[in-house]
């Protein structure tokens, strides 16, 4: 019996006004899809250390909103990237407080414990350019 490997390649390429903005490969969408996951367990596991009781889709949202939140700062300060990095985690942190309905001092310490595991997880997978 033979198996027959087809290649696919989808490009979806995004312009305005004759200006590409976005140029998308199923490989950058599969890369995101598995940062995400890892992110949201990342978080879901933190949240549960600190006695949270939502669950896993709380956290996958929670990756999701800050990973959108993350390319829109640096999307519109592409050239700041100390300051885009600052807004764009107050503004998460702003989410963390939204979705998990916790005070900022505890929004604070999950969002840096993230970041610490996320770095950690991080250098021990082989990632693209980008945090988790």
């Amino acid at each position: 019996m033979y198996t027959k490997i087809y290649k696919v390649r989808v490009d979806v390429e995004l312009k305005y006004r004759g200006e590409t903005m976005v140029d998308l490969t199923i490989t950058t969408v599969i890369v995101f899809l598995i940062s995400l996951i890892i992110s949201a367990i990342i978080i879901y596991i933190v949240t549960k250390l600190l006695r949270e009781k939502e669950g896993f889709g709380t956290a996958l949202l929670a990756a999701f909103v800050g990973a959108i939140i993350y390319a829109v700062i640096y999307y519109f300060l592409p050239n700041y990237g100390w300051v885009a990095s600052v807004v764009g985690g107050i503004t998460w942190l702003i989410a963390l407080r939204a979705l998990y309905k916790i005070g900022w001092l505890k929004a604070l310490v999950i969002a840096v414990i993230v970041w610490i595991l996320a770095a950690i997880v991080g250098f021990f997978l082989p990632t693209i350019v980008g945090p988790l």
